[in-house]
């Protein structure tokens, strides 16, 4: 495809990412998925100019103000994208969107020299220049990337670590990948992802897993069709360790989603007693059952339900041996990943959010039997969705207690879990530990 017309695209696919209608790798997939003509190259291209876009926001957004775009001539070769049955047809990418394209892929040179006109080429010089010595009005949230709301938290939150984090959170997450430990042990994985021309390296906290530096097609090889891996962030793989579900017992997953935290709950528990998924979205745990199929598990138990107070869930009031709560949450510490969740959240969501994970805890809290154990879990980094639910619940539950999480993990052998904690909880950050955000809390239930 002509430069010229993949720019276009580009364009396009900005403006549809912006109205922020969905998150933005189902728009990106949707958007590749009906734009037959593009193709393996163009792909990846438009995906990193939409990320690039979303953690430079505020950046590019400057910039397009202080140095106005010059008008574009109409690109030659591109023909519009062909609208679905009884849609209408999409109309041509506005300037400001090419402008922000053209931004978004402003270190790739060599591509733009054929996509942008001499006038733009030129402009981009420009804004390349007052990037690099910009001037002491220049907004805040063009370093650091973020609405004003989240970086006020976080700032307060983590004082002289802010920047460190705004570095991280500016870079794309590594690949991690969780071993099935009823199918391999991670350094024979680890020999046939070599074989394969992937490098790994086992994650310094997870005894399960392996870290890729690249992002690989893994969905053909041998050790992820006979389930022998599963792609799962580090941080995620530590939760299975803190609920240390054991053989034969009863065990609940209450939000299970896609059912990476149940595979790895199932596997510990080698196979055996019964594992609860619940979830109130049917769709999500249908992409369980072929994870569950190449896992080698027949001790999971499926089950959409309505609410968290939904009926069927009382005949498991006081049986469950052990229950995880990785509850909805913003989504803040997967921002590597997801740039896009930092302008589709709000404070007012937040607030919400933190209201729905209260509810969802205590609900789930009753399945506990006496002398069980209970795990509230998120992958925000904010203290309104974590240390404040997790403390509102110890107050009001007085029949819990609570447990240090680095205890437990230094139990269950992961070295330096010292440094994963904050008092009692499990706190991830992306640059301190290299991991998605996580929060865990960990409770038992007085026998």
């Amino acid at each position: 495809m002509h430069p010229k017309a993949l720019i276009d695209h580009c364009a396009e696919l900005i403006a549809q990412t912006l109205t922020f209608a969905h998150p933005a790798d189902a728009t990106v997939s949707q958007y590749c998925r009906e734009q037959r003509s593009l193709g393996s190259r163009e792909r990846p291209l438009l995906a990193d100019a939409v990320y690039a876009l979303l953690r430079e926001k505020p950046l590019l957004e400057w910039l397009l103000k202080k140095l106005p775009a010059p008008k574009a001539l109409p690109s030659a070769g591109h023909k519009a994208p062909r609208p679905a049955k009884g849609a209408k047809p999409a109309p041509a990418p506005s300037a400001k969107a090419r402008a922000l394209a053209l931004l978004a892929l402003r270190q790739q040179t060599e591509f733009l020299a054929q996509a942008a006109t001499a006038e733009e080429l030129v402009w981009l010089d420009a804004c390349r220049a007052l990037e690099a010595s910009p001037p002491a009005d220049q907004p805040a949230a063009c370093r650091h990337g973020l609405p004003d709301w989240l970086a006020a938290a976080l700032q307060a939150e983590l004082g002289d670590g802010f920047d460190a984090l705004v570095a991280a959170l500016k870079e794309s997450a590594p690949l991690d990948l969780r071993v099935n430990p009823l199918k391999a042990k991670r350094a024979a994985v680890e020999q046939q992802l070599q074989d394969a021309g992937i490098a790994s390296v086992p994650t310094p906290y997870s005894p399960w897993g392996l870290r890729l530096a690249t992002k690989p097609a893994l969905q053909k090889l041998p050790c992820y069709l006979d389930g022998s891996i599963e792609v799962q962030d580090e941080g995620s793989q530590l939760l299975a360790l803190l609920l240390d579900a054991k053989r034969h017992e009863l065990v609940i997953d209450f939000c299970a989603g896609a059912g990476g935290k149940t595979l790895a709950l199932g596997a510990a528990m080698r196979n055996t007693g019964r594992l609860y998924a619940f979830d109130n979205s049917a769709h999500r745990l249908e992409a369980l059952q072929p994870r569950l199929q190449r896992s080698g598990l027949s001790n999971v138990h499926p089950m959409a339900i309505a609410h968290e107070r939904d009926a069927r869930l009382d005949r498991l009031v006081g049986k469950a041996d052990r229950v995880l709560v990785d509850a909805p949450c913003s989504g803040l510490g997967t921002l590597r990943r997801s740039p896009d969740l930092k302008w589709r959240q709000s404070e007012a969501g937040i607030a919400e959010l933190a209201a729905l994970q209260a509810r969802i805890l205590e609900s789930a809290a009753r399945l506990v039997k006496p002398g069980g154990r209970l795990v509230y879990a998120t992958c925000s980094l904010l203290p309104q969705e974590n240390e404040a639910v997790a403390a509102a619940f110890s107050a009001a539950q007085r029949d819990f207690v609570a447990l240090p999480a680095g205890e437990l993990l230094q139990r269950a052998g992961v070295e330096s879990a010292d440094r994963l904690v904050r008092g009692d909880y499990l706190r991830l950050w992306p640059h301190l530990h290299a991991s998605d955000g996580f929060f865990a809390a960990v409770w038992q239930r007085k026998a």
